[in-house]
């Protein structure tokens, strides 16, 4: 029961509400009083996530009554993030672990809230026995004597040892995981997918599922089996026309038998759980009593061994279905008669008729087929027995008279083996029969104490059932003979079940407690495995089994109930139990391997949150016992693991990219930041070769007053660049201060993060907060990556609106950073009408892709066409390159060098050499430097605020204005400050008008007759004459690539140097500039 402590001073009356109109709080001497009050829980069922709090969840408290007390005065505003210790210790004390989707604990929530909880289920009834319960089944009542007849004591122990040993282990790292912290329902999904993360989680909870859903089938087959075969044999609806087909017949039987009972067992776990977990103390008991049996058998046969006869004619084991005497012929007062046995021999009961030849050459021996402890038969079967299909069940060391070569006619009634038997093969058939070990973890919700039950329970339950297979395996051998034990169906006692004519008081004990247990266990598995696939389609992270998730009003997983049904039909209709086994041996030890990854890797990463309860484990044996697994998993079939491999792997890569994002806290995330770690100081010490050289961009993105992203298309050129390829940083600023601007950054940050996922970005997302955009765009340039993970290249847009007189520093900001990249030896790329970029759903189907090559960079500019046409939107492009020859250059041979460069880089493209004729500068060209420097002249002032602008607007103007030589003279003087802060007066400003007044008139006449600038009109010339060429050539081109001319180093003439690059790319659509980084990053070596 919930309880809760309120600490309120003594004599109080109620206080007044409004804190505001409260008066001063009266001071308390008195021992405050403690209210003991109980209340219902509120943090069970609450709907929230209990992984997303540090300790369960954050429940909303009720502030009214919760800061009565003055003593928390000081941290009153940080109770919501940080909740006092009373609270927190109240939480954990109302937390209840509820199963997923089991009605039972469904119904019973209101009832629990209202009266005392009984206590959980202990170690005994809640671990111990139900482990015990799906671990002894149907390999061992239908299987294990035959494995034992046909490997041999030797072997079968060391088949057994070995599958015991990786349950152990497997065991051993399930109870480090399942003590490490509060394991709520999901059982060993939640432990595996909390451990490993959500792909290898989804991944392996998806094969347990399976797993579990196979060996519902399993178990079902066995029932049937035991049914048509042991209890009755004449219920069959499909006879074989001829002894040929008994075996297909049983199948067919197999297949219909098993059908029905799998509708019945679903409609039964449809109407409700509560049936099946009455059932399971009965399911229990017949497996105990079955266990019991056996051993008092085996005690027996020591001093009374069973009068059990069997039939060898020579060496071979006869069939003793359809005759009782084990003799050619009797003799009585008349005479000799012939038995039923001569006639299954020969062509009449006459005793001149045509016989067998075997038959007629070797005598009729009877020998007791479980002679007893005592016997010696130990030393007989100590050794293995393998055979192909179809040979004769024969004992060794009995003399017989070898016949020539015979057909194996089915009518003769020998034993004959059904199936080749191996080694490996014997494993995969064996390996279901230690399975079930995750029966208590799958009750981690209805346990007393689950970090105590779970490793104690499942350890005592594993080395019971493994010393019950292991004597199992001794007595077996010690008692039944060899011909008896490799007799799979008991045809040599009549249809009767071995291990059952071993068992006391009567054979009927095993049959009908094999019956029933394994019936048991079908239901118990058609139980658990919807419940599995239910916690899986809820967590989210398989998106297209979220309808499996739904079910009925009370939680009950019907669609996922229907499709355990519709896959473990699929077993059905394989319909030899020896088939089936091998399938779900795979996927139970995918599970239990990935179980010891999990500790072995938590282990081994040292995380903090690492403490498990259990102290006996090292991560050595989590190691071998994952060894062990995907060992065993080859041993018993090589071609299903690597089936099973590939189902597990298909999942992951799934739920990789189309999964939802969890955050689990995971050991594979803990272990991908130590393998990023050592990979980043590897990559830190050594210099990047040219070959490895790619571009690490990182990309400059500009926010709007919503902090949403102004050019998207930016993020889309990106991706088709890099193709998820090497580091991509998206970067952006944001001005002001952290404190003030730290929620907008936030939304500004999700924002961009949500267009990378739209655009399919693979990248990092790093936003800045600083007083300037100049100051923090210099910052992501200098600090952004990590290590010898930084970018090398950035990318950003045009600054289209550098002409506007609402936004000056737009010009200076773009120049400043292209400078910044130069320093830092980074490349820059430039997109120039970025909004009419393609993106990625779009795709050329023709078209180019021209590079303007006018100066070496590095060969960047080659670089980029190739990375470009590596994605579909580019594809089907062509690449072609311009280079520009000079009048003293040689075209021809320019353009001969330039192919065999392309060739020894293996870049195909075509080749263009353009002449650039030398003329005249035109008057066009002086014109539009002239208005470019006049332009310049009065901006140069123009960097104040709108308000300063309109108040000093007349000064300004004189100040640019007085003289030709006033200017020539600012122009040798040193840079002028970003922002000028001026302070006025209205007398100063009327005396500075009076005394410049003169100065105006001139000023104005020598502003309209300056001269340009001679080498600003050489540059304007090339600017205007390239451009005319590559308008010329490549005005229809999907994408232009030009070399990007640095800025003057006289910072004076910035804004000339964007009236240049405007000029240089007028009239053209989609234009990268490209700048280098000073270094190469292109080789025509290997």
């Amino acid at each position: 029961m919930s309880q809760r402590f309120v600490v309120t001073p003594a004599g109080g009356g109620v206080e007044n509400p409004d804190p505001a109109a409260a008066p001063d709080p009266p001071r308390v001497d008195a021992m405050p009083i403690l209210h003991y009050g109980r209340e219902p829980s509120r943090y069970a069922g609450d709907g929230q996530s209990r992984e997303s709090s540090p300790i369960i969840n954050n429940g909303d408290m009720e502030r009214e009554s919760f800061f009565e007390g003055k003593n928390m005065a000081l941290f009153e505003e940080e109770m919501d993030s940080n909740p006092m210790v009373s609270s927190l210790l109240n939480k954990l004390a109302n937390y209840t672990n509820l199963s997923q989707g089991v009605v039972e604990h469904e119904e019973a929530e209101e009832s629990r809230r209202r009266e005392v909880k009984n206590p959980g289920m202990g170690t005994f009834i809640g671990v111990y026995l139900p482990c015990l319960q799906n671990i002894l089944g149907v390999i061992l009542f239908l299987r294990l004597t035959w494995i034992v007849g046909v490997a041999g004591v030797l072997e079968s122990f060391l088949i057994v040892f070995m599958c015991c040993t990786c349950t152990m282990l497997t065991a051993i790292s399930m109870s480090a995981i399942a003590t490490n912290g509060v394991v709520p329902a999901g059982g060993s999904y939640y432990m595996i997918s909390r451990s490993l993360g959500p792909e290898f989680g989804g991944a392996v909870g998806l094969c347990f599922y399976l797993g579990t859903t196979f060996a519902g089938a399993m178990y079902i087959l066995g029932t049937i089996e035991i049914f048509l075969t042991y209890i009755s044999p004449g219920a069959s609806i499909i006879h074989a026309q001829s002894p040929d087909g008994e075996a297909v017949a049983m199948l067919h039987n197999m297949r219909v038998y098993g059908t029905c009972t799998l509708v019945l067992m679903a409609m039964v776990v449809f109407v409700g759980v509560k049936y099946v977990n009455k059932l399971a103390l009965v399911f229990l008991a017949c497996v105990v009593l079955s266990i019991l049996a056996i051993y008092a058998g085996v005690i027996k046969t020591a001093f009374d061994p069973p009068d059990i006869p069997v039939c060898l004619l020579g060496n071979r084991t006869l069939s003793r279905r359809n005759f009782d005497v084990c003799a050619k012929v009797l003799t009585t007062n008349n005479g000799t008669v012939t038995t039923a046995l001569w006639g299954l021999f020969c062509n009449n009961s006459m005793p001149s008729a045509i016989c067998d030849e075997y038959f007629a050459q070797n005598n009729l021996t009877e020998i007791q087929g479980i002679p007893g402890v005592a016997s010696g038969v130990f030393l007989d079967n100590l050794w293995s027995v393998y055979t192909d299909k179809g040979v004769f069940v024969e004992k060794q060391g009995t003399p017989s008279v070898p016949v020539p070569e015979e057909s194996r006619s089915s009518k003769l009634p020998y034993v004959l083996t059904d199936i080749m038997t191996y080694f490996t093969m014997l494993v995969g058939i064996y390996f279901p029969s230690v399975t079930g070990i995750m029966a208590g973890s799958n009750r981690s919700g209805d346990l007393r104490d689950a970090q105590k039950s779970i490793p104690t329970g499942t350890i005592l339950a594993i080395v019971t059932t493994s010393f019950i297979y292991l004597s199992c395996i001794m007595l077996f051998g010690a008692c039944i003979e060899g011909v008896i034990l490799r007799d799979k169906f008991g045809e040599a006692l009549q249809g009767n079940l071995v291990i059952g004519m071993l068992a006391w008081p009567s054979p009927w004990v095993i049959v009908i407690g094999s019956f029933f247990s394994t019936c048991g266990a079908g239901l118990q598995s058609l139980t658990g495995a919807p419940r599995l696939l239910q916690a899986i389609a809820r967590d989210g992270i398989v998106p297209f089994l979220q309808v499996f998730g739904h079910g009925k009003a009370n939680g009950e997983p019907t669609w996922a109930l229907l499709l355990t049904a519709l896959i473990c039909e699929i077993g059905i209709l394989i319909a030899s139990l020896d088939s089936v086994a091998p399938i779900l041996s795979m996927f139970f030890l995918m599970c239990y391997m990935f179980v010891n990854l999990a500790c072995a890797v938590q282990t081994l990463l040292r995380t903090p949150n690492w403490r498990p309860r259990f102290r006996y484990y090292h991560w050595t044996l989590s190691f071998l016992g994952m060894s062990l697994c995907l060992a065993l998993m080859f041993i018993c079939s090589w071609y299903y693991a690597l089936f099973a491999m590939l189902i597990a792997g298909c999942i992951y890569k799934y739920i990789e990219y189309r999964g939802a994002e969890k955050e689990w806290g995971d050991g594979i995330r803990g272990l991908s930041l130590n393998a990023a770690r050592y990979a980043l100081l590897r990559v830190e010490h050594g210099t990047l070769h040219t070959k490895n050289w790619r571009p690490q961009v990182l990309v400059m993105l500009n926010l709007d007053s919503e902090q949403c992203v102004k050019h998207p298309r930016l993020l889309s050129f990106t991706t088709q660049l890099k193709a998820g390829k090497g580091l991509t940083i998206v970067g952006s600023v944001l001005e002001g201060t952290y404190l003030d601007k730290h929620a907008e950054a936030q939304q500004a940050e999700e924002n961009i993060r949500s267009l990378m996922g739209i655009e399919k970005t693979k990248g990092f997302c790093q936003l800045v907060v600083s007083s300037n955009l100049r100051d923090g765009m210099s910052h992501l340039i200098q600090s952004a990556g990590l290590g010898g993970m930084k970018h090398n290249t950035v990318l950003m847009a045009w600054p289209e609106s550098w002409k506007e007189e609402d936004n000056p520093f737009s010009w200076k900001n773009f120049v400043d950073t292209v400078r910044d990249t130069t320093a830092a030896q980074q490349a820059l790329l430039v997109a120039k009408n970025v909004d009419l970029f393609p993106q990625n759903q779009e795709r050329f189907s023709d078209g180019h892709i021209d590079v303007w090559w006018i100066v070496h960079d590095g060969g960047l500019l080659m670089l980029l066409p190739f990375l470009l046409r590596q994605h579909k939107v580019w594809r089907k492009c062509r690449m072609r390159i311009f280079t520009v020859a000079q009048v003293d250059d040689n075209s021809i041979q320019m353009k001969k060098d330039l192919q065999t460069f392309l060739y020894h880089l293996r870049i195909s493209a075509e080749v263009e050499v353009v002449e650039m004729v030398e003329n005249d500068i035109s008057a066009f060209t002086y014109e539009k430097t002239l208005v470019m420097e006049q332009r310049s002249q009065m901006l140069k002032q123009m960097q104040l605020s709108k308000t300063e602008r309109e108040r000093e607007a007349q000064l300004i103007h004189d100040r640019n204005t007085a003289s030709h030589s006033v200017v020539a003279a600012r122009t040798r003087a040193p840079p002028t400050p970003d922002k000028v802060q001026m302070t006025w007066t209205k007398e100063k400003l009327i005396a500075e008008k009076l005394k410049n007044k003169d100065a105006n008139m001139s000023g104005f006449k020598d502003l309209f007759s300056l001269k340009p600038n001679q080498s600003n009109v050489r540059r304007m010339h090339t600017a205007v004459k390239l451009n005319g060429v590559v308008l010329n050539k490549s005005q229809d081109a999907q994408l232009v690539l030009l070399n990007m001319p640095g800025p003057p180093k006289n910072r004076q003439g910035d804004e000339n140097y964007m009236e240049f690059l405007e000029v240089l790319t007028e009239g053209l659509n989609r234009v990268l500039l490209v700048r280098g980084s000073g270094r190469e990053v292109i080789t025509i070596y290997s």
